[in-house]
């Protein structure tokens, strides 16, 4: 087996040649770290909008808590006006309904003519 000469300038350009590659390495790491970083802070501040949103919405909760007790008193009310509408039409019977397809109004005629 034959071993290659290796002298003293060769080790050299060896670790000039894995030092290069390192640095290559590192750059492109470099790169890539500030694309995510990017999308990162893009991400953000989509979130920070939504967040601003949500915030404005929330604000109105306390309202609506409010709105809970008048709830009672608008059932109350709805109560009292369906008695005024029932004693509106009492004794004028079920409504009308819609004739039945082939039965339309030629068939209402004819009863109304025969009576």
């Amino acid at each position: 087996m034959i071993l290659l000469a290796v002298t003293g300038e060769t080790w050299g350009w060896i670790a000039l040649a894995i030092g290069l590659a390192a640095a290559l390495v590192v750059a492109a790491l470099l790169v890539l770290l500030l694309i995510h970083t990017g999308r990162i802070r893009r991400s953000v501040a989509g979130l920070n909008e939504i967040a601003a949103e949500v915030g404005a919405n929330t604000a109105h909760i306390p309202e609506l808590e409010a709105t809970a007790p008048v709830l009672g008193e608008i059932l109350t009310e709805a109560a009292v006006q369906d008695g005024y509408m029932n004693a509106l039409t009492d004794g004028f019977g079920p409504p009308a309904e819609a004739p039945a397809e082939g039965n339309g109004a030629g068939a209402a005629e004819e009863e109304g003519v025969g009576a």
